[in-house]
């Protein structure tokens, strides 16, 4: 029997999470397959396709390639999931709806008699509109930078219920900022971001702050590709494997982040960490000193604190875009709030308290400078808000450890 060919469409894809999504369900020959568009045509006339996944820039341009193309890729006016049949013909889909509304149930979000904003015009918009109007929204409103619906006049929809990111603003690699700020739409009950990496975009945590319903657009990537799957080989897939493989593609790249005062284990715990689950210990401090060529006392005493917060901004924002981490960073790192956003978007992040009275000084410049307990005074709210669950690091380091992955690998990644 002739192998099929099974892959993600694209022309550049080397970020995409679409093959461990598609091996988990099964799909072991899965690949990439970057095209340049001259080389498109020729390469879905082949005979051998099973099933494709198709990517920006594609979507649209395979559409005249297809003998069959489903109600939904009509309504929506692309295709991301090609199947080539028995019959010979090739067969245009869209589970990119698929994947959207199972995330709206997920984050158990209705549609239904209510005015839903939009922000964005592009292809993730038009599959938004489409599930809007399939769930019977009362309004829909289309937010773009030009047009009658603008960002000028967002205050004009104050009462909507609904807000859909449909723009790659906060998508990695640059994620920092949001494409609106919630405090303009007050009537909010929930927020939709479609972007799924970084796990957590600002306008989630923002969401989460205002206590909002919200998702992220994990569980539409992944519902979209199991439906994909079932196009593909003609089965059905039980809903607890889709959530199983959500599940675990957020905690495989969902960095583990440990916050505190100078002194208070991070960096010992974190080795524990490291141990204990397999995974890379990344020590912002060490890797200042790395890159600086030189220890924090002397940055310090030569060119004074704040070239080293910047330094240390930097760095930590560098290894904070990377996942699948245990991250240990200095005991200022929360100083600046770039820094504590960047390490929310992409971990899980744990306050490491500790008695000050087993604090260390040496080595740390502030410790020898004034008070802890000042120090802990004006940097305990910073620990605080930056972290999603509280340490007591007072029982044995393996005992710590085993606390903070046990919750770690229980969380749902909010």
């Amino acid at each position: 029997m002739e192998k099929k060919v099974y892959g993600l469409l694209g022309r550049t894809l080397g970020h995409s999470w679409s093959v461990p999504i598609h091996k988990a369900l099964g799909c072991a020959d899965y690949r990439l397959i970057e095209l340049e568009p001259d080389a498109l045509q020729s390469f879905l006339r082949r005979e051998d396709l099973g099933g494709l996944n198709v990517t920006m820039p594609y979507k649209r341009d395979v559409m005249p390639f297809c003998d069959v193309i489903g109600e939904g890729a009509r309504a929506i006016g692309s295709v991301n999931t090609l199947v080539r049949r028995v019959d010979g013909k090739l067969y245009g889909y869209n589970t990119d709806i698929d994947g959207f509304l199972y995330m709206l149930r997920r984050a158990d979000v209705s549609l239904s008699g209510k005015k839903v904003v939009i922000l964005g015009s592009g292809g993730a918009s038009l599959t938004a509109q489409a599930a809007a109007k399939r769930e019977g929204a009362q309004e829909i409103v289309v937010v773009s930078r030009s047009g009658p619906d603008n960002y000028d006049g967002l205050e004009r929809h104050a009462g909507a219920q609904v807000l859909v990111n449909a723009t790659p603003v906060g998508m990695w690699p640059n994620m920092s900022g949001r494409p609106v700020d919630l405090s303009r739409l007050p009537g909010l009950e929930a927020v939709l971001d479609v972007i799924y990496n970084p796990g957590r975009t600002d306008l989630l945590l923002q969401a989460k702050e205002c206590g909002l319903r919200r998702s992220g657009g994990l569980p539409m990537l992944v519902a979209q590709a199991v439906r994909a799957e079932e196009l593909f080989f003609d089965r059905t897939v039980p809903a607890e494997e889709t959530e199983k493989i959500i599940s675990q593609l957020r905690h495989d790249r969902t960095n583990l982040v440990l916050v505190g005062m100078p002194g208070c284990g991070k960096t010992t715990v974190g080795r524990e960490l490291a141990a204990l689950s397999g995974r890379p210990l990344a020590d912002l401090d060490e890797e200042i000193v790395r890159k600086a060529g030189r220890s924090i006392p002397d940055i310090f005493r030569e060119e004074g604190e704040e070239t080293f917060r910047a330094l240390e901004s930097q760095i930590l924002t560098e290894i904070c875009a990377q996942s699948g981490q245990i991250i240990a960073t200095g005991g200022g790192a929360v100083l600046r709030e770039g820094n504590r956003a960047a390490m929310r978007r992409t971990g899980r992040v744990y306050f490491l308290r500790r008695d000050l009275n087993l604090l260390p000084k040496n080595g740390r410049p502030l410790s020898q400078a004034g008070s802890l307990e000042e120090m802990y005074r004006l940097r305990r709210p910073l620990y605080n808000a930056a972290a999603d669950a509280v340490i007591d690091n007072s029982v044995a380091l393996e005992r710590t450890a085993q606390l903070i992955w046990r919750d770690f690998c229980a969380s749902d990644g909010d």
